[in-house]
């Protein structure tokens, strides 16, 4: 092979690399998800969905985020609302600019890519999860892996967010795993409650 083909050949080869690092690398976007970094710092009572929005607005508007941001939670009862009705259509990208899922559907299937390095807060930082002493993985959600509401009966929601008694109970995720909205129920709605089972009040943000 002569010099000229040579060169040719490392053009080629140079622009085969750079198209596959384009096809590699994953879609980014303006963050629009976020876990708290605190919760209300009373249980299960966040002042309900308006106080949970809330929470999550203030955070968002501290760290300089773009939207109306809402919590995933569910309610129960007559009016019960589902957490994936809350939070629009996506895609949703964490503060990095990383995708998380790119609509509904995916974030509540196995490709979602909700995870200990993904679920970040509204700042960048990471929650300490399992293996991590205090461990504040568990996440408030109320909900079915689904993203729908409990039928009424037990109580999943803190009487639907209202409520930091012994009685009651709250349906939580793990920000690092899997099962990142429904993996088991809390031990009760108040805050010593919550930290007892492995969270702190956190929930997820998500802009519509």
């Amino acid at each position: 092979m002569n010099k000229r083909s040579l060169i040719f050949a490392a053009f080629a080869l140079t622009g085969i690399i750079a198209s596959a690092a384009t096809v590699a690398q994953p879609p980014s976007g303006e963050p629009n998800f976020f876990l708290t970094a605190t919760g209300s710092g009373n249980g299960g009572d966040l002042g309900g969905l308006a106080g949970a929005d809330a929470i999550c607005q203030s955070q968002a508007d501290a760290a300089g985020l773009d939207g109306t941001f809402r919590a995933y939670l569910s309610t129960q009862g007559s009016n019960a609302v589902n957490a994936r009705d809350r939070i629009g259509e996506g895609p949703w990208f964490n503060v990095q600019g990383a995708r998380v899922a790119a609509n509904v559907e995916e974030l509540h299937s196995l490709n979602h890519r909700v995870g200990a390095s993904s679920a970040l807060t509204a700042t960048g930082n990471r929650i300490p999860g399992s293996g991590f002493s205090p461990n504040r993985h568990d996440v408030l959600t109320g909900s079915q892996a689904d993203g729908t509401a409990y039928p009424p009966g037990e109580d999943m929601t803190c009487n639907n967010w209202t409520s930091s008694s012994e009685d009651g109970t709250a349906r939580v995720g793990h920000h690092d795993w899997p099962n990142w909205n429904s993996a088991h129920n809390s031990q009760g709605c108040t805050q010593q409650n919550l930290i007892n089972t492995g969270g702190d009040g956190l929930f997820f943000c998500f802009a519509q």
